[in-house]
């Protein structure tokens, strides 16, 4: 989707303020003891409250309104029975549509007791987002995103999943352009359009290079296995940089 008048802004932002007040309220609503199951209907009646309906659900038969992966589990989590522990990292995706708009964003939460490393990966998870999404605006290389992200993590000591990609969201909640690396991809030739809404969502990790299947038709692994944390922002390219459509309150 490329924006091009004030209504789709509008209805951008909606969307995106719905979708990023329902993972704050996720994070805040985790503790130990509960199941992915019962976080899943916290998120889904946020966003049945707020007249969005969840977009992996609408989109793909998902069978939850919201993606939890827990540990070892690093993307497409089946909310269900496993009960979330002390020590536990917990990835929460939320996705919704409101008006014909689609917007997407996630965090990795841990719960104490945490370790150092894991606070520092989570610490750092964030800056790498960040760290590619100061590469976003209009006329501006894709690959930016993905060189900048790179160094961001061979500096730091970590690896990059690389078989999980950003993508452009809008209209749908996967759409055109495809397959946006966050990680250095040298074939990237792709400019920004002023107005592209995508996703920024690098997977950072203690080690791990790749996602892989598991038992059921969802959820992805990390291999090797190491944990792994994602953050998600969309945003709009812009001739002053990047506008990020999923932030709280706004």
């Amino acid at each position: 989707m490329t924006v091009s008048n004030d209504d789709d802004l509008a209805g951008l932002k909606q969307i995106g303020r719905i979708v990023a007040d329902t993972l704050e309220v996720m994070g805040r609503a985790l503790e130990p003891g509960m199941t992915t199951r019962e976080l899943d209907r916290i998120g889904r009646t946020f966003l049945e409250t707020a007249g969005a309906r969840p977009a992996p659900e609408l989109v793909y038969a998902f069978p939850g309104a919201t993606c939890i992966s827990v540990n070892e589990e690093i993307a497409h989590g089946i909310p269900g029975e496993r009960a979330i522990r002390p020590g536990d990292l917990v990835n929460i995706d939320v996705s919704a549509e409101k008006d014909g708009y689609f917007s997407d964003t996630g965090a990795s939460f841990a719960m104490p007791p945490v370790t150092r490393a894991v606070e520092r990966l989570c610490r750092d998870g964030r800056r790498a987002m960040w760290t590619g999404l100061r590469e976003v605006g209009a006329g501006k290389p894709l690959a930016g995103i993905g060189r900048a992200v790179g160094a961001f993590a061979r500096k730091n000591g970590y690896t990059l999943v690389r078989n999980l990609a950003s993508h452009g969201v809008g209209w749908s909640l996967h759409e055109e352009p495809t397959e946006i690396a966050t990680w250095p991809d040298a074939s990237e030739r792709r400019i920004m359009a002023e107005g592209l809404v995508f996703t920024v969502e690098p997977f950072l990790s203690l080690g791990a290079t790749l996602a892989e299947d598991g038992g059921d038709p969802w959820t992805l692994y990390s291999q090797p296995r190491a944990l792994t944390v994602q953050y998600e922002h969309t945003v709009v390219a812009t001739r002053n940089g990047p506008l990020v459509l999923t932030m709280p309150g706004q």
